[in-house]
C-alpha cells in the first residue's frame, strides 16, 4: 500500500466530518441541487445530479451531453452511500487499501453497487445519514470534487 492511499482516505474522511447538516428537508435539496448543477452548467459538465432518500428522489438533474447510462451509476452510487453512510470515493480509497473489491465474489451484486466516486452522505447532526447527493459523468474524482463543492458552499452560505 502506498503512503498516498492513507492520506487520501484521511482526506476523504475529513470531507464526512467537515460537511454536516443542521438540518435537511426538501427545500434543502432543491437548493443544494440547484446549486450543484448551476456549478456543472458554469463549467460545462455533462453530468447529471441526484439527491435521493432511498427510492424518494428529492431532485434530479441532467444536463446537456450527459447519458441514459448516467442512471444506472447515480443508482448504483446512491445504493452504496446510503447502505454503508459513507460517500462512494471513501469506501472506494479503503477497500482498494484492503485490496479488496466487495463487488467480485458475491458480497455486493455489482447490478446494484459500485464504489464509483460521485456519492456522498448528507449527514444531519444528531440524526445520522438522511439522503445520498450523487454526481455521474465526470472521472470519479471530479464527480465527489464537485458534490463536495456544492455541500461545501451551500453549508457555508446557509450557515452565515
Amino acid at each position: 500500500m502506498t503512503e498516498a492511499v492513507p492520506s487520501r482516505i484521511t482526506e476523504l474522511q475529513l470531507h464526512e466530518e467537515e460537511l454536516v447538516f443542521p438540518g435537511f428537508d426538501h427545500h434543502d435539496a432543491w437548493r443544494l441541487g440547484s446549486l450543484i448543477a448551476n456549478h456543472a452548467v458554469e463549467a460545462g459538465h455533462a453530468v447529471a445530479i441526484d439527491i435521493r432518500r432511498h427510492n424518494l428522489v428529492l431532485f434530479r438533474c441532467v444536463l446537456p451531453g450527459a447519458t441514459a447510462d448516467q442512471e444506472e451509476w447515480i443508482r448504483r452510487k446512491a445504493a452504496s452511500t446510503l447502505r454503508f453512510e459513507r460517500s462512494t470515493a471513501l469506501l472506494s480509497a479503503e477497500f482498494a487499501a484492503k485490496e479488496f473489491d466487495p463487488t467480485q465474489g458475491g458480497w455486493l451484486a455489482p447490478e446494484d453497487y459500485t464504489l464509483a466516486g460521485g456519492s456522498f452522505p448528507i449527514r444531519v447532526r444528531r440524526t445520522g445519514v438522511v439522503a445520498a447527493v450523487t454526481v455521474s459523468g465526470l472521472a470519479s474524482d471530479d464527480d465527489h470534487q464537485l458534490a463536495v463543492d456544492g455541500i461545501r458552499e451551500y453549508l457555508r452560505t446557509a450557515s452565515g
